[in-house]
């Protein structure tokens, strides 16, 4: 796609722009000097108006999700595969003859063009990682366009405040690469980093033909050896950089003794075994699945050519990501409020077994991502928060995101909440589990639960206002 043609002379149209995945890939696109305009059903809305308010403010030109803002076959219309074509954009497209492209065909083709791809694969962590790997990249001077689907706080500012994209003048693209979709396929990575494979929107099968596919197509590797799946994945394969914090063949691991977890950082002695050199970390995030993400960035960047040392150095100034474990504040009764981007099995339980591993008791809110992601994976998110959970601690369900479309909704968060009430009392814990379908009922039924020391976490995705509801919730807690 962009072989032959100027992507600054075409005039772009993105349908859902304020998206996670789609307002990074629209702020690159512009940050090229791409004429860029969109709508999205969130402003028609009003819901996160802020946000809508900077796009406009930054020359992207928004408009009502009527199809109005189509008005000529020369635009390029970006859309994801699950935009129905019922959808006024899409309809006003197919009558101009426009060309409609998804987000993945666009992305991949970005990616792919750029000198040197770095690619992060994986269930769970690739936010996460991507932005580690970013800021390794950018502190050590090679400036990498990076596309993630969070805010990256090292590259927020005041003028800027929606940085889950950063455009570099490097000659390096970083990128999370999805597996839910099967774009994974379509990348052809210089460095191809696999976090970890486990349940989600696909069967295990599928995923690890995926993800297997992904490793064999990249030139070099970066994979976590502590990962069962990955491990035989990646079985054979040379140009192979491995990290891990349980196996200590790995090219890059930890003094296991050395570990030092509190509620808010991680740190720890990492090891090159490739020289036996050790490095002191510390990461700002707390939780050893957040201890992996380092180790797998700092394998990555190895890979691209970032000495070890130097990427150690540069996460002792890494500050997270927007929505990942982000404190949102605590009270004057130690009632802390955690935003989380939870979601799918695996993320849901590194959150849940970090705010277990100190003291206080869990109130997790959380709101499904879909209704055929809950079909998919209800009963392994029971049996998460079953498992995780402990004697006092609460739950609460509310109904799924639904933002309008034809999907079917007919089985919900109550069977969810059933199940983590069969699986707790068959353990002998007494963990409360309660469906309320709305948020404001779940933000009453909080501040009604809430007791000095508790930690309130919330947990969801496809949905912004999520961190307004807990920012909100906050003053009302004791």
């Amino acid at each position: 796609m962009t072989d032959t043609i100027d992507l600054t002379s075409i005039p772009w149209y993105f349908c859902g722009i304020g998206g996670s995945g789609m307002l990074p890939l629209a702020q690159i696109l512009h940050g090229m000097g791409a004429h860029v305009s969109g709508s999205d059903r969130s402003n028609d809305q009003g819901r996160t108006p802020e946000k809508f308010d900077w796009l406009e403010d930054h020359d992207f030109t928004l408009f009502p999700q009527d199809g109005s803002g189509v008005t000529s076959s020369e635009q390029v219309i970006v859309a994801s595969a699950a935009v129905e074509d019922t959808v006024p954009e899409i309809v006003r497209a197919k009558e101009l003859g426009c060309k409609r492209v998804t987000r993945a065909d666009l992305l991949s083709s970005l990616f792919n063009d750029e000198d040197a791809g770095i690619a992060i694969a994986g269930t769970s962590g690739k936010s996460t990682t991507t932005a580690m790997l970013g800021w390794i990249l950018y502190d050590n001077g090679r400036d990498p366009t990076i596309m993630n689907g969070a805010v990256m706080k090292n590259f927020a500012t005041a003028a800027s405040p929606y940085a889950s994209a950063h455009v570099g003048r490097g000659s390096v693209f970083v990128s999370e690469v999805d597996e839910s979709d099967g774009s994974i396929a379509l990348y052809r990575p210089t460095v191809g980093l696999l976090l970890n494979v486990s349940l989600d929107h696909k069967s295990m099968e599928e995923l690890c033909q995926l993800f297997g596919d992904f490793l064999r197509v990249s030139r070099t590797r970066a994979v976590n050896l502590d990962d069962e799946e990955v491990r035989q994945l990646a079985d054979g394969l040379d140009n192979t950089v491995s990290f891990a914090i349980e196996t200590d063949t790995a090219d890059i691991t930890v003094d296991p003794a050395s570990i030092e977890s509190n509620p808010l950082s991680i740190a720890a002695t990492v090891i090159d075994n490739r020289d036996r050199s050790h490095h002191q970390l510390h990461v700002a995030m707390p939780g050893r699945h957040n201890l992996s993400n380092a180790l797998a960035a700092i394998a990555a960047a190895s890979a691209a050519g970032v000495p070890v040392e130097k990427a150690v150095a540069s996460l002792g100034s890494f500050k997270g990501l927007a929505r990942r474990f982000d404190v949102i504040g605590t009270t004057p009764g130690a009632v802390s409020v955690i935003d989380d981007f939870g979601h799918n099995p695996e993320k849901c339980a590194a959150t849940l077994r970090t705010l277990k591993a100190h003291p206080g008791r869990i109130i997790a809110f959380f709101q499904p991502h879909g209704y055929g992601p809950l079909r998919q994976m209800g009963h392994e998110l029971a049996e998460t928060f079953a498992r995780e959970l402990g004697d006092g601690d609460r739950v609460l369900f509310s109904d799924p995101v639904y933002f309008g479309g034809t999907v079917d909704r007919s089985e919900g968060s109550e069977r969810i909440i059933r199940l983590i009430e069969q699986l707790s009392e068959a353990t002998g814990k007494d963990i409360r589990a309660d469906y309320i379908p709305t948020r404001k009922a779940i933000a009453d039924r909080i501040i009604q639960l809430a007791r000095p020391g508790d930690r309130i976490i919330v947990m969801g995705a496809r949905d912004d206002t999520l961190t307004e509801f807990a920012e909100k919730l906050l003053p009302f807690l004791p």
